[in-house]
C-alpha cells in the first residue's frame, strides 16, 4: 500500500524555515515564520502564562479526561472575551463552545460541523487567505471558493468587487471572514464595511464562518472584536474559529475554541450535540493543559491585568515597526511608497516587491520571505532593521 505513495510537496513557510536554519551567514532575517517574537528575536513565555502554570502545577490533583467540550471555565471565559460579557447572543444562551487543539483544531471541527449540517454547503474564503483554510476545508470534503478582498495595486481592499461576487453566494453557503490582523495581507475590514457584510449576510442567507487568531494583536481585545460582534448581533447564525496562541503566547499548547452561535438556546442545545460528536469522531476529548493556564489567568484581575499589558506591548511594538519600517526605507532613498504597511493590522504584510527581488534578497542577504512577498513584522528588531532597510534599498535600485 505505502508504496504506492507519492511525495506530497513541502510547505512553503517550512521549506523556508529550514533554508533559514541551514543558513550560515550571521546577518541572516526569518521574516517568513508566524510567530511573535521580542527584540532580542525569541518568543519568551508571557509571565502571566508562568504565574498561571505555577497555579495549575499547585493545584492539579488529577490527569483525568476533561470532556469532549474541554474546559468548560475556559470556554466561558472565551465567549466574554470574543462576544463581550454582556452580548445579547451570550445573555440569551444562543452561543455553544468547544475548546480544541489550537485555531486550526477550531477550523477543521468547524468544517466537519458544516459537512454535517449541509454536505452540499460551498465555503468561501478571500483572496489571498491563510494558506491552510483551503486545504483543511477540502479534507474535509467541503467545496471552496474565493472572492476578492486584497488589490495588490492599490494595497486597499477590492471593496466592490468583493461585495458584488459575496452578493451571488447561495443561501446554506459558508463566508470565511477574518476578524481583525488578516493573514496574510494585515489589510482588515473598517466597522463600515463590516456592517455592509453583515446585510449581505442577512439578505443573501449565508452563514459567516469567523477566523479570530490574533485578538488583540491589531488595535486592541475590543477593538479587534468589533466588527464580529456587531455581526452576531443581528445574524441568526454564525461559526467563530478562535486561537490562544498568538496573543497568549500558547503557541506549542494549541488552544482555540470553535464557538456556535444559533437562532435560539434549544438550537444551540440540538447544535451542540452535533458539535461534539464532531470532536469524538476526531480527537475524542482536547488537551488541558494550555485551556486551564489561560482559565487561571481570566479568573485573575491580577493576572487579567498583567496579560492585558503585557499584550498591549507585543501590540504596540509591531505597530512601531510598521512606521520604523517606512521611515528605515525613506532614509535609505527608496521612493516607492511603502505607506500602506502602517494602515495594515497584525503581524503581516505583503511587499509588494517581485519574485525575483524576493529571491535576491535571501540568496545575497539572507532576509528570509515567502514567495508573495508577505512578511512578518516580529522578525525584525532593532539589530537588525538597519540592515533589512539597506537590503531592500540595494534589491529595488
Amino acid at each position: 500500500m505505502f508504496s504506492q505513495l507519492q511525495p506530497v510537496a513541502t510547505d512553503p513557510i517550512l521549506g523556508l524555515m529550514a533554508a533559514y536554519q541551514q543558513d550560515s551567514n550571521p546577518n541572516k532575517i526569518d521574516l517568513g515564520v508566524g510567530v511573535y517574537k521580542d527584540e532580542q528575536g525569541h518568543t519568551a513565555v508571557l509571565k502571566c502564562v508562568k504565574k498561571a502554570e505555577a497555579m495549575r502545577l499547585a493545584k492539579e490533583d488529577s490527569k483525568t479526561y476533561i470532556g469532549m467540550a474541554g474546559d468548560l471555565g475556559f470556554n466561558q471565559h472565551i465567549e466574554k472575551l470574543a462576544f463581550g460579557a454582556e452580548h445579547p447572543a451570550l445573555l440569551a444562551g444562543r452561543l455553544t463552545t468547544a475548546h480544541t487543539p489550537g485555531g486550526t483544531g477550531a477550523l477543521r471541527v468547524a468544517a466537519e460541523f458544516i459537512k454535517r449540517a449541509n454536505p452540499d454547503a460551498t465555503i468561501w474564503v478571500t483572496t489571498p487567505t491563510w494558506a491552510n483554510h483551503i486545504s483543511l476545508f477540502q479534507a474535509a470534503g467541503l467545496k471552496v471558493k474565493e472572492y476578492s478582498y486584497y488589490d495588490y495595486d492599490t494595497k486597499g481592499l477590492l471593496e466592490e468587487q468583493m461585495f458584488a461576487e459575496l452578493a451571488q453566494v447561495q443561501p446554506g453557503d459558508v463566508v470565511l471572514v477574518h476578524a481583525c490582523c488578516h493573514n496574510p495581507s494585515g489589510l482588515d475590514l473598517t466597522f463600515a464595511q463590516w456592517q455592509r457584510f453583515t446585510a449581505l449576510a442577512k439578505e443573501r442567507g449565508f452563514t459567516p464562518l469567523v477566523d479570530m487568531a490574533y485578538q488583540g494583536f491589531g488595535a486592541g481585545l475590543d477593538e479587534d472584536a468589533a466588527g464580529l460582534r456587531h455581526l452576531a448581533a443581528e445574524v441568526e447564525e454564525m461559526i467563530l474559529c478562535s486561537s490562544c496562541s498568538k496573543n497568549f503566547g500558547l503557541y506549542r499548547e494549541r488552544i482555540g475554541a470553535c464557538t456556535l452561535l444559533a437562532a435560539s438556546q434549544s438550537i444551540a442545545e440540538t447544535s451542540r450535540s452535533v458539535l461534539l460528536s464532531v470532536v469524538r469522531s476526531i480527537y475524542s476529548m482536547p488537551p488541558a493543559h494550555g485551556a486551564i493556564i489561560v482559565s487561571h489567568i481570566l479568573d485573575s484581575q491580577e493576572l487579567t491585568a498583567l496579560w492585558h499589558q503585557e499584550l498591549a506591548e507585543m501590540r504596540n511594538r509591531i505597530n512601531d515597526y510598521r512606521q520604523l519600517i517606512v521611515d528605515k526605507f525613506a532614509a535609505e532613498g527608496i521612493q516607492q511608497d511603502f505607506s500602506f504597511i502602517t494602515r495594515q493590522h497584525g503581524m503581516f504584510s505583503f511587499l509588494g516587491i517581485s519574485k525575483e527581488q524576493i529571491e535576491c534578497l535571501k540568496s545575497e542577504f539572507s532576509i528570509y520571505m515567502v514567495g508573495s512577498s508577505r512578511v512578518s513584522i516580529a522578525g525584525l528588531n532593532h539589530s537588525n532593521i538597519d540592515y533589512f532597510a539597506k537590503s531592500v534599498a540595494t534589491v529595488l535600485k
